[in-house]
């Protein structure tokens, strides 16, 4: 799992018919300082997410398809909730 911020949306025409109602959007990870740290990955959203959010994501296939309760969708990166506040020590 990592924090990352969402930076876009991704569009597609055609898709994988196990991601046929997804919302994919592009997240860029977090370090533990809050600045960006690392490339920017397309993730899965189910949880409304949008751009500027700063989200929790799951980088394991096998808990990203029982996130989006669809065991045969081809996955790994999923959202799985939105962060509200992050605190490192003591810091907002």
């Amino acid at each position: 799992m990592f924090v990352a911020k969402i930076i876009g949306n991704v569009w597609a025409t055609r898709r994988h018919p196990g991601l046929k109602n997804a919302t994919m959007l592009l997240a860029k990870p977090l370090g533990a300082d809050g600045k960006p740290a690392g490339e920017a990955q397309l993730v899965i959203d189910n949880q409304g997410a949008g751009v500027g959010d700063t989200v929790l994501i799951v980088d394991e296939g096998g808990s990203a398809r029982k996130i989006l309760r669809n065991s045969k969708a081809p996955v790994r990166t999923v959202i799985a909730g939105i962060v509200d506040k992050v605190h490192i020590t003591g810091k907002e």
